[in-house]
């Protein structure tokens, strides 16, 4: 971009003096360039077009295919019911505490 306008510079006196051949030849090759980008770039447009539908359509597949769960059933089944409790206390000997029996509860 830099060397475009040091030639502009350089050239400014014919720049100048023919303003309007100036712009007809930007305009052309300005445009030439911009329909030959379009052009090579077509075919990757498309196909990102075409990769955005076809997840469209997974997303709307998957939305058919889902089902909410039942409301009166349980979606995890139960089979056995168990009670969790801590561990004995341990002593300083890493031995279980025995609930010491006093004589006078007989």
């Amino acid at each position: 971009m830099h060397d475009l306008i040091a030639f502009i510079e350089s050239n400014s006196a014919l720049v100048a003096a023919n303003p309007a051949a100036f712009a007809t030849f930007a305009v052309l090759f300005g445009g030439g360039g911009f329909a030959v980008g379009r052009y090579l770039l077509t075919e990757r447009i498309a196909n990102l077009e075409s990769r955005i539908a076809r997840r469209d359509e997974e997303i709307a597949d998957l939305k058919s295919k889902h089902t909410a769960p039942e409301q009166g059933g349980l979606s995890v089944p139960l089979f056995e019911m168990t009670e969790v409790l801590p561990p004995p206390p341990l002593n300083v000997h890493r031995l279980l505490l025995q609930p010491k029996e006093d004589p006078h509860l007989r």
